[in-house]
């Protein structure tokens, strides 16, 4: 286990256990690019190159902006990721003959072999945290976790400024089926932030 690793638990078990909902998530998600980033070493791969990996199997194609906004990170961020994984021979970037401002990647055959690596690295990532827990306490995080998202989804849609606020809410509602603003709850609890 890594320093990292040790002092996340010691902060949660001795510093501060009833910290907000919202360090904890964060430091959830740290302990498992750590423990993914550990194993993607072995084979060679950044992690930070893993993300991208992922959008480009299931949208292989997309423009340089396109993965940017996918991947939640700047455009130079992507670009210098596109440059590494060209030189190690993952992706092609092409432009049409027709439109030179758009840079398109597309996974090379090696890119796309990685995927069979790699996804497993993921897995197992995943069933390592979920050791000892049970199966239905593990569906109850996943719902609770998905309604958060909604909840912070529709909260954005509330801060946004009118214009991108009605265009957002004349698009169809997702899954839920229900429209945005209902999701969220009339009264906030001032620790779930």
């Amino acid at each position: 286990m890594s320093n990292d690793t040790q002092s996340i638990i010691r902060h949660w078990r001795e510093a501060v256990p009833n910290d907000r909902l919202a360090h904890l998530i964060r430091d959830a998600s740290r302990a498992f690019q750590k423990a993914l980033q550990v194993r993607l070493a072995k084979h060679g791969v950044p992690f930070g190159h893993w993300t991208f990996l992922r959008i480009l199997w299931e949208s292989d194609g997309l423009t340089q902006k396109e993965l940017s906004e996918r991947a939640g990170v700047m455009e130079p961020t992507t670009f210098s990721a596109m440059k590494a994984m060209e030189a190690q021979g993952y992706i092609v970037r092409k432009q049409l003959p027709t439109n030179k401002k758009n840079v398109y990647v597309h996974l090379s055959n090696e890119g796309r072999a990685l995927k069979k690596k790699l996804v497993p690295l993921a897995e197992d990532t995943n069933n390592v945290s979920i050791e000892g827990i049970a199966a239905d306490e593990i569906r109850i995080t996943r719902k609770v976790l998905l309604a958060m998202i909604e909840n912070l989804a529709a909260d954005e849609l509330l801060q946004d400024p009118p214009a991108r606020r009605k265009a957002a809410a004349s698009k169809p509602a997702g899954p839920s089926k229900k429209p945005a603003s209902s999701a969220v709850p009339a009264k906030r609890k001032k620790a779930a932030a």
